[in-house]
């Protein structure tokens, strides 16, 4: 008589769950509760034992439990879609984009009297390239790219404050292109890569 595995006579769905995860399934599983977490679906308790079992799972099917009752994360808009841009003022008290956010196709950053700072290292940048309007005013603007990004800085006036452009000229492939616009105003602004302390929280904190 032939030879007959378990899942033969399954359909596929049930075939699937029951086939090994990678380490790369492991970790999107990993990737999609931290996102839940930080959209207030899950509570950190519930959070870091799902964490656990993602870590440790053997097959598709252990993985899909995990994340069973979340609802799929947003397609990322495609060109056509630019949508408004984002306006940041920085006020009296400054105004900031760091960690997690997803990037529009274009940015206008006032520096006003508190500052505004950008933060692309940890930013999801669903567009070839993007544009940053920059307003220095009284305070600045700073803003921090990831190593490989390319940053375009001839449409910006210096202004009184001046642009300063510390990255790096090395464009990594798949890496989008940043256009800065605008004036540097009385404060000017600043495009760099992280810093030492920066480079150091994100290799403690990868996620």
């Amino acid at each position: 008589m032939p030879h007959s595995t378990p899942s033969e006579g399954l359909p596929e769905p049930a075939r699937r769950a029951e086939l090994r995860a990678s380490h790369d399934d492991r970790e999107a599983v990993v990737e999609r509760l931290r996102e839940a977490a930080g959209e207030g679906r899950l509570e950190i308790p519930e959070l870091e034992q799902r964490l656990e079992r993602a870590l440790t799972a053997k097959t598709y099917g252990e993985l899909a439990e995990l994340t069973a009752d979340l609802p799929e994360p947003a397609a990322p808009p495609q060109p056509a879609e630019r949508g408004e841009p984002l306006v940041l003022k920085g006020g009296l008290h400054g105004a900031e984009r760091v960690g997690r956010w997803t990037v529009p196709a274009r940015i206008v950053a006032r520096g006003g009297m508190g500052g505004v700072k950008l933060d692309f290292t940890r930013a999801i940048c669903p567009w070839p390239e993007f544009e940053v309007e920059v307003r220095g005013e009284m305070a600045g603007v700073t803003i921090i790219v990831p190593d490989g990004w390319a940053v375009d800085t001839t449409g910006v006036d210096p202004g009184l404050g001046g642009l300063r452009n510390k990255t790096t000229p090395d464009r990594l492939p798949d890496t989008p292109l940043l256009r800065l616009t605008g004036s540097g105003g009385m404060a000017g602004a600043v495009v760099r890569h992280p810093n030492r302390w920066e480079r150091r929280r994100l290799r403690d904190n990868p996620a």
